[in-house]
């Protein structure tokens, strides 16, 4: 059947339906992954609890600007590679595809164990909800299993219901976090003071694990690559999101982590973030904005949590789908649903692997001595973190696949973009990796090093490393599957005669 002249072929049509998304809703789909209520009630108080440092603003302002370094060659780079598998694709074309198909499992193995650890946090906080309000006691796993389910029904259907659906959990949680900050400034039991802001007040001994807890606020960061097939100007949304999220969540958390400071009292904010935990947060806004206002934040928190899934699950689901299209991985993963565009096959992968985990964290965990704690000690703790261990690894390679990209084909970019400011924000986020490896101990809460200090950032490393010998193996095995690897909908056509790695 021919196809008349001037009419777009099936494939262009496809790739039209699915450009939904603009600058705020891939901005929210960044944001939304960092769950800015779910930062400061659990992150933010966690990290004054454990490093007993106040200087926690400024390592925000000091994280964005490093990831705003690192955002300058990235985004160059997104004008020249629009793919859903973003940081895979920049990896094969900008160092090797072998490394670049490393990389997308480790981002695989990053964004699932980002996704399916909150699941332990939101379960425990249902649960505690439940048991608090209704005298009622579930079973930690059973919200989960529900929530599981919501995620997955989003995941299947238009990208831009999931945008919508985020763009208002994220609204009202910006809302709540805003009051807060506004008492806690009035409030000021011992006055506004700068000093959290201050250098002396972060650089002490702790400073690399506040670092290593901050980093994990702004992860979803690749969220607006992932999501440039699906953007409606992916060659400037991108860039724009980027540096747009970025922006707002330094910021923001800086701004609010001073307000705890300021709010709770610079004397006693660790000994409360140590005995509350999230709960500070709430105690406040019961005591100084009504029990209403408190009740509304406890809400928003679980919405908070979802929001984070949400996104998180997208980011997974797109993965499969680039990897399948490109035969690295089964090709019945990039399968599609026709009226939505959404990858439906990688959805559905993600919500199996979420069941299953949970499956086996909730049989463990049946009689465990952790009580009701334990799907946070264990399922979010050691997952989340080693998930924030990935991205930050996969971030650092990145800055290296941007000077090599750029180095075999210059385009219209300076040197700045093109080899000064990745060099930079390779060196910045290795110091940042690797204080988060010396660290590991603090971020799962041991006392000391045990097995899991180092089987959960194994479970990073050598799926890694087993990712680049099947590239090694796809070389010579399989050499058309091999010139695909990176290139997305381009195909076998876009990869340059002659091309050799």
């Amino acid at each position: 059947m021919s196809v008349e002249a001037g009419t777009p072929s099936p494939a262009a049509q496809a790739a039209h339906h699915r450009r939904r998304l603009g600058v705020p809703a891939v901005t929210f789909m960044i944001i939304a992954a960092s769950a800015p209520l779910t930062v400061l009630a659990g992150g933010v108080t966690t990290t004054f609890a454990v490093t007993g440092v106040t200087g926690v603003p400024l390592s925000y302002l000091l994280l964005g600007g490093t990831l705003a370094v690192f955002a300058v060659g990235y985004a160059a780079m997104s004008r020249y590679i629009i793919n859903a598998g973003a940081f895979y694709s920049y990896v094969a074309q900008g160092i090797s595809r072998p490394v670049g198909v490393g990389a997308s499992i480790v981002a695989l193995m990053a964004y699932n164990l980002m996704q399916v650890g909150i699941y332990g946090l939101i379960g425990f906080t249902v649960s505690s909800l439940f048991s608090e309000r209704l005298g009622i006691t579930v079973p930690w796993w059973i919200p989960v299993l529900v929530c599981i389910a919501i995620v997955g029904l989003l995941g299947v259907n238009r990208v831009d219901l999931s945008a919508k659906v985020l763009g208002v959990l994220v609204g009202l949680e910006f809302l709540v976090v805003i009051v807060y900050d506004i008492a806690s400034f009035v409030v000021a039991p011992e006055g506004v003071s700068a000093a959290p802001l201050s250098p002396t007040s972060l650089f002490v001994p702790g400073v690399g694990a506040v670092l290593s807890f901050g980093i994990a606020a702004f992860m979803g960061f690749e969220s607006a690559a992932i999501y440039g097939e699906e953007s409606k100007d992916p060659k400037h949304t991108v860039a724009r999101a980027t540096y747009s999220a970025v922006a707002i969540i330094s910021v923001f958390y800086a701004v609010s982590s001073w307000a705890m400071v300021v709010g709770t009292g610079p004397s006693t904010v660790i000994a409360t973030a140590t005995k509350d935990g999230p709960n500070l947060i709430f105690n406040f806004l019961g005591s100084h904005a009504g029990v209403l206002v408190s009740d509304i934040a406890n809400l928003l928190f679980v919405t908070s949590l979802f929001a984070a899934l949400v996104s998180f699950h997208n980011a997974v689901a797109r993965y499969f789908f680039s990897l399948g299209r490109e035969r690295v991985l089964p090709k019945a993963l990039a399968a599609i649903r026709h009226h939505s565009g959404a990858p439906y096959a990688g959805s559905l992968s993600q919500t199996s692997i979420a069941v299953v985990v949970v499956a086996i964290f909730a049989i463990a965990g049946s009689g465990s001595p952790l009580g009701a704690l334990y799907p946070v000690l264990t399922l979010f703790t050691w997952l989340t973190n080693t998930g924030a261990l990935g991205l930050v690894l996969l971030m650092t390679i990145v800055s290296l696949a941007v000077i090599g990209f750029f180095r075999r084909r210059r385009h219209d970019v300076g040197p700045w973009a093109r080899v000064l400011a990745p060099a930079l924000g390779f060196v910045l986020l290795g110091i940042v990796f690797v204080l988060i490896v010396l660290n590991f101990d603090v971020l799962l809460g041991q006392t000391q090093s045990n097995a899991a200090t180092f089987i959960l950032p194994a479970l990073i490393v050598v799926p890694g490393l087993a990712g680049v010998v099947w590239g090694l193996y796809l070389r010579k095995a399989k050499p058309e599957v091999y010139r695909r690897i990176g290139h997305g909908e381009e195909g076998v056509a876009a990869v340059h005669l002659g091309e050799e790695e």
